[in-house]
Order: structure tokens, then sequence, then C-alpha cells
């Protein structure tokens, strides 16, 4: 439905309303533009103040640093002035000091200078004096000679001669006697000269002994084993003992099995093949044989090695390799409880000793000793005595003449030809007679040795003692501020009265008591 239409009176209100709205917004606007203006103007206003109050307070900031400044380098300067002003002092005192040092020396230079004048002054004096009285005795032993050769009715040259004369006779006499006493002297040292090498080349050859015997045990992991090693019927056993020629005692003894064989390279190879068989497990006919063989190979090995290392040792060449063979195979061949193949080294090298102390061939007698007992090597296996098989081993490989003879000699069988053989001798017996060698004597010579040292020990002043000499001489060791030279004569003394009344003993014991005084300086 059509709205109907306004009347013009409300057209006009409205219109009056609208212009009075519009009025009243542009005199609004104008007021708060006119308000802002203000307000802007106050704030610059105040803005500008705070700005002239802070630029105030910077400028009074900066003055009063500027103060501080000022005060700190004024300060600075007070103090490194302070500092250097000390420095200059100390210097000062310290030149002081220097100059006062200089000047005490230089006085003492010049009080020393007048000394030597003084006494250089004084030497001269009496070198005129000397030269003066030196006249006067020149003078005095002519008179002296002039009224001899009155007295005498002889010049001083037929007295000279007459003098010379009976100086001659006397020392004729003299040089006589002396002859004849160096003559019996040297040959006491020769007697005495020959026990020197001997104990001398015992006392610087040391080698091992080692004792064996004809049985070698094996250990078992159990007593198992036993059984496994018999075999069934016996027939393990039968086959190790026919191919190593070693019987094998299995008795109660828990955990071992004993080899009994008189030839120790079988017994060696039985040893090294039932450890094999053991640590293997499989012990059978054929796996012994087996092994058996292996352990052969091994102890071949050992020998050949054992043989190189002798020659080694010993410095002796050029041997043919049957012999070092040979050498090797007396490792497992024992005499008298010595180690064969240890008794020829240690016999080599004390031959050797022995050579050179009376300026012979050392390597030639070397050679000897270690080849001396060469047929022990085959005894088991040869017929004869272990000196002809030597003897034919060393003629069959080419040996000299000399060497030989000296393993002919060596027990006497023949007259030796050199003094190799002499040597080798000597060096032989040695071997096997001096004490701790055979297995028998060795605690009782350990025994002896130890109670002569704690027998010398025990005794007051005495600060330290050597048995030597396998027990024939004790060294004894004093202190010489506790115990003088006449103390020594009865301390030896009593040291032999002790060993005597505690001690058993062959032959004599010498009791050197020994006193020694050193003052060491050094040259720098």
């Amino acid at each position: 439905m059509p709205m109907p239409p306004m009347s013009i009176p409300l057209v006009a209100f409205i219109g009056i309303l609208i212009g009075a709205i519009i009025i009243t917004a542009v005199i609004a606007v104008l007021i708060t533009s006119n308000y802002l203006k203000k307000s802007a103007s106050r704030t610059i206003g105040s803005a500008e103040d705070k700005a002239r109050e802070i630029i105030d307070e910077a400028l009074k900031t900066a003055e009063s640093e500027k103060r501080e400044a000022a005060l700190k380098a004024k300060e600075e300067s007070i103090r490194i002035k302070n500092e250097t002003d000390r420095e200059v002092k100390e210097r000062r005192a310290e030149v002081s000091r220097s100059e006062h040092r200089i000047q005490q020396k230089e006085e003492a230079i010049d009080k020393k200078t007048d000394a030597l004048e003084r006494r250089e002054q004084s030497l001269s004096a009496r070198e005129d004096n000397l030269a003066k009285m030196k006249e006067e005795i020149s003078k005095l032993n002519e008179q002296r000679l002039q009224e001899l050769e009155r007295i005498s009715g002889l010049t001083s040259e037929q007295a000279k001669e007459y003098l010379l004369k009976i100086v001659e006779d006397e020392v004729r006499h003299d040089e006589a006697l002396m002859i004849k006493e160096m003559e019996n002297r040297a040959k006491e040292e020769a007697d005495k000269k020959a026990k020197e090498y001997v104990v001398t080349a015992i006392q610087r050859c040391a080698a091992d002994h080692v004792s064996e015997t004809t049985i070698s045990v094996v250990q078992l992991p159990n007593d198992e084993m036993k059984g496994r090693i018999i075999g069934r019927e016996g027939r393990n056993i039968r086959t190790l003992e026919t191919l190593t020629g070693v019987e094998l005692i299995i008795d109660d003894t828990p955990e071992a099995v004993v080899l009994s064989a008189f030839d120790p390279v079988r017994r060696e190879v039985a040893r090294i093949a039932l450890e094999k068989l053991i640590v293997d497990g499989r012990i059978h006919p054929a796996r012994i044989e087996e092994m058996v063989e292996k352990a052969q190979k091994e102890v071949d090995q050992a020998i050949k090695d054992a043989g190189e290392a002798a020659v080694l040792e010993t410095g002796v060449h050029g041997l043919h390799a049957e012999l070092v063979k040979l050498l090797g195979r007396m490792k497992y061949r024992t005499s008298y409880g010595q180690n064969v193949l240890k008794h020829s080294i240690e016999v080599a090298h004390l031959s050797g000793l022995l050579a050179s102390e009376l300026g012979l061939d050392v390597r030639t007698a070397k050679r000897a000793g270690l080849l001396h007992d060469i047929g022990k090597a085959v005894d088991h296996e040869m017929e004869g005595s272990h000196v002809q098989l030597g003897a034919e081993l060393c003629r069959k490989y080419k040996e000299n003449a000399t060497i030989i003879n000296a393993v002919e000699a060596h027990h006497g069988d023949v007259e030796p030809q050199s003094l190799i053989a002499c040597i080798v001798q000597a060096a032989d017996t040695i071997s096997a007679a001096r004490p701790g060698a055979r297995r028998e004597t060795l605690e009782i010579y350990t025994s002896r040795l130890k109670q002569l040292e704690d027998i010398s020990n025990n005794f007051k002043g005495v600060e330290k003692s050597f048995a030597i000499q396998a027990g024939r001489e004790i060294r004894v060791m004093v202190v010489p501020e506790q115990i003088s030279d006449t103390d020594m004569v009865l301390l030896a003394r009593d040291i032999s009265k002790q060993i005597e009344a505690e001690m058993k003993y062959p032959g004599q014991i010498k009791v050197n008591v020994i006193r020694e005084s050193r003052v060491v300086d050094y040259a720098k």
C-alpha cells in the first residue's frame, strides 16, 4: 500500500534539524582544532624546557668528569714521580755500595802489592846471602880436598878410582847373591804360578751342572689314562716299548708313568711320544707309531740344536757336521751325575783359559777340550772305551794329530805329546773333581762355604767375607776404623781357631784378613 505523502512542515523541520547538526559539527571541529593547537603548543614548550634541562645537566656532568679526570691525572703523575724518586734513591745507594766495595778491593790490592814488594826485597837479600854462602862452601871444599890429598897421599882421581873399585866389588857380590835368590824364587814362583793358573781358570769358568737319572716320569691327567696306555690285552704298551726300546712302569703311583731305559736318547723319545699321545687322546698302535716318529724327529732336531749351541758357546768352528750331531747327543748322556755335554763345554772353557795363561793356542785347546769325551756319545752303541771311540771318531772326521792325542791322553791311556793334551787332562780333572760338580758332594760343599762365611761374619769389626777357591780360602774384609793393623793378626788367629773347632774339612783353609783405607778426592 503506498505511503501517504509528507506534509511540508515536516520536511522543513527535518531540513532545519540537519542544518543544525551540521553547524554543530563544524563548531565542534573548530573548537577541537583550537584545543589541539594549544595542547601542541604546550607540549612543544614543555619538550624545549626538558631539552634545555638535559643540556644543562650534561654540561654539569661533563664539567664534573673533567675535574675528576684532571685530579686522577695529577695523582698518577705524583705517584709516578714518587716511584721514580724511590728508584733513583735505590740506584744511588747501590752505586754507593759498589763504589765502597771497589774502594775496599783497591785498598786490599794495595796492601798485597806492598807485601809482595817487601817479600821480593827479602828474597833478593836471601839470594845474595846464598850466593855468598856458596862461595864460602866452594872455598872450604877446595881446602878439604887439598887436606885430604895431603893426608892420604892420593890425588882426587886416584881416590875416586879406589872408591869405585870397592863399590864395584860390593855390587858384584850383592848381584851374585841376588841372582841366586832370584833363581830360587823363580822355582818357587813356577809352582805357585801353576797353581794360580789352575785356580784362576776354575774361578773364571762358571758352568751349570745337571744331575740326571736313568728314569723319566710322565704325569697323567687321571688314573683312567693308565688303562688306555696299556690298551686291550696290553697291545698299546707293547707297541710303545717295542718302537722306543724303553720300559714303561705303570704301578700304583697316582697319575704318573715311569719310563726306564739306560739310553737317555731313547728315553727322551719315549717321553715326548707318550706326552703327545696323552694330549691327543687317541691311543692305538698306528697312532703310537706316528707319534714315536714325530718324537724321534723332534729329538734329532734338539740334538742338532744342542750341538750347534755348544759349538757357538765355546767358539769352536769348522767341526764336521757329524761331530756336531754327536756333541748334541751328549746332552742326554750323564756321567757320575754330570751332564756330559755341559762337562765338555766346561772343559773347553777351562782349557782355553789355561792356554791363554800359558801363552798357547786358545782355539786348539778349546777344540780339544770340547771333543775329549766325544766317544761317550756312541759308547752305548759301539764296543770299546769312550777314549778309543773318541780318537777313532776324530780320525774319521779328519781332526789334526794334536786333537787326537789330547783325546787319547786325557785319561792317561797314552803319553801326551803336547802341552794342549796336558791342559785338557788338567781341565778334565778340574771339571770332574771340583766341589759341587757331582751330585753327592754338592750339598756338603755349599754347606761348608756358608758355614765359613757365617763364622767370619760373627766377629766384631768384620764388614763382609767371601769363601773362595772351593772353600780353601776365606777372605775377610774388616772396617778400618774398628780394626787396626795389630788387631788383624789376632782376628785372623781367632777365626782360624773357631774354624778348626767347629768345622770338618780336608786339607787346610787360608784365612785372609784385609784392611783397606780409601781417600777419594776430585780435581776440578
